[in-house]
């Protein structure tokens, strides 16, 4: 039964994603997809191949948390980890991508145990960022002087997501019986609804995930949310580097407006495939009302350029994680048995 909900979870996510997808295209049928072209065409190899290098810079940001919440996991294993399990998200539903993720931890002799709490703690550090991205939008628009109330409004829920986070995972590290107890009560509420929830089962995951990680949080949390947030700046340095590269100049739009809307708008990542399509003609309204005598269609180009770095390339780096994970399986000398 749960395998079936995850299909049907998965089919409802592409679905939705198609009519994202529709919807954007129909908002965009009046651009001149000519100039578009025109404006595509202005990218040299060259360029593409810097944008190729601060894709792998984003990536292995992306990736670092694992190394640092992960015991006997280098950095560079937590990208080709990263790598696998991001080509896995886009192939198959929810968890295929944890699935692989445990099995190459596991084929690197890395307990299942910290494995998974590791990864737990990567993906509640990217949610941290990721909804913490408005504030410094927010900040940033301070700073130039263009600051709305309208802006704070909209990035106050999103800072309440990443704040909440945050005092989750301070209570949950204040001690043992803490933790237990308020995962305790957490299972037996949710049991209420989900008759298999169980309080014991999940104040013992709850204590053996602590335990997996705690001597790690303090100093790996602060730099694994620097990391993800210097991800997510060298991700708007693509975007601005991609519309520079397509013909739309600092006089049309500086660079730090591209920050900021970027910024602003990056929780909307959370949809499918990063928000592709809304968070693309959110960043693109904002970008026209700031800009100086710049068209949509060489921002529109810029973003095609960025996305088809953005999205493609780690789907080309996942496959090249994944064979590589499966020469180093193939080439290890088989156990003895007995």
């Amino acid at each position: 039964m749960d395998t079936r909900r995850r299909w049907v979870r998965f089919a409802l996510t592409v679905v939705a994603t198609g009519v994202v997808l529709v919807v954007g295209v129909g908002l965009l049928d009046e651009i001149d997809w000519d100039g578009v072209r025109s404006s595509l065409a202005r990218l040299e190899a060259w360029q593409f191949v810097l944008l190729a290098l601060g894709l792998l810079l984003r990536q292995y940001l992306n990736a670092l948390p694992l190394a640092l919440f992960i015991e006997g996991c280098s950095s560079w294993r937590a990208l080709q980890n990263d790598q696998a399990a991001i080509l896995m998200t886009t192939v198959a539903p929810p968890p295929a991508d944890y699935v692989m993720r445990f099995a190459i931890f596991s084929s690197w002799g890395i307990p299942l145990a910290a494995a998974v709490a590791g990864s737990v703690m990567n993906t509640l550090s990217f949610y941290v960022v990721r909804f913490g991205a408005p504030v410094l939008g927010s900040v940033l628009m301070l700073w130039l002087g263009t600051f709305h109330p309208g802006e704070l409004f909209a990035a106050l829920p999103s800072m309440a997501v990443s704040v909440a986070i945050l005092a989750a995972l301070w209570l949950a590290f204040r001690g043992e019986a803490f933790t237990a107890g308020l995962a305790h009560r957490a299972g037996d509420l949710v049991g209420r609804v989900r008759s298999q929830v169980s309080g014991g089962a999940w104040s013992a995951w709850a204590v053996d995930f602590r335990r997996q990680v705690v001597g790690r949080v303090p100093w790996a949390l602060p730099r694994s949310l620097l990391a993800l947030l210097a991800m997510v700046l060298v991700d708007a340095a693509l975007l601005t580097a991609a519309l520079r590269c397509v013909g739309v100049d600092a006089g049309q739009v500086p660079a730090i407006e591209v920050f900021v809307a970027f910024l602003v708008a990056y929780p909307l990542t959370l949809f499918p495939f990063s928000g592709v399509g809304i968070l693309d003609a959110v960043v693109v309204a904002t970008l026209l009302q700031v800009g100086t005598n710049v068209y949509e269609e060489g921002l529109v180009a810029g973003f095609v350029v960025w996305r088809v770095v953005t999205l493609g390339g780690p789907i080309l780096m996942g496959l090249a994680s994944l064979a590589l994970w499966k020469w180093q399986v193939l080439r290890r000398p088989a156990t003895p048995a007995g």
